[in-house]
């Protein structure tokens, strides 16, 4: 769900005032691309998930074992899960609408999120009128 104008301005409002506070912070942080999903992830995860799939099976096979454990297969179950884990998580912050496409029942629901949405932001600025005065 985008921001509304005033969320948006206060979001710049605080990115403007860490600039002037601590340019070098807030240069660093602003290069990282923690929330954003790439394709190279996407990528990166399921190769990650095909190497583990690969090796689970070929550890039974080979005689690399500490204490009657297939080293091997664990590795690959490792290999596999994290793989998931990694594409798991790039879809997740992916906005709905691209995710989904267009659905016939999204319409109300987007409805009723927008006015929830404005509740809670009305709420919030009674909130932040009474605490200034």
């Amino acid at each position: 769900m985008p921001l509304s104008e005033h969320e948006q301005r206060l979001l710049d409002e605080i990115e403007q005032a860490l600039y002037a506070e601590d340019p070098k912070f807030a240069s660093s942080v602003r290069g990282t691309r923690l929330g954003r999903p790439s394709r190279a992830r996407k990528l990166q995860g399921a190769l990650l998930f095909l190497v583990g799939m690969a090796l689970l099976p070929l550890g039974v096979m080979m005689p690399v074992r500490l204490a009657e454990i297939p080293i091997v297969s664990v590795l690959g179950f490792l290999l596999m899960f994290f793989g998931a884990l990694l594409v798991v998580m790039s879809f997740r912050g992916e906005p709905d609408g691209d995710a989904v496409g267009g659905k016939a029942g999204k319409g109300p629901a987007k409805t009723k999120r927008s006015s929830f949405a404005q509740r809670m932001e009305e709420r919030f600025r009674q909130r932040f009128e009474e605490d200034g005065r």
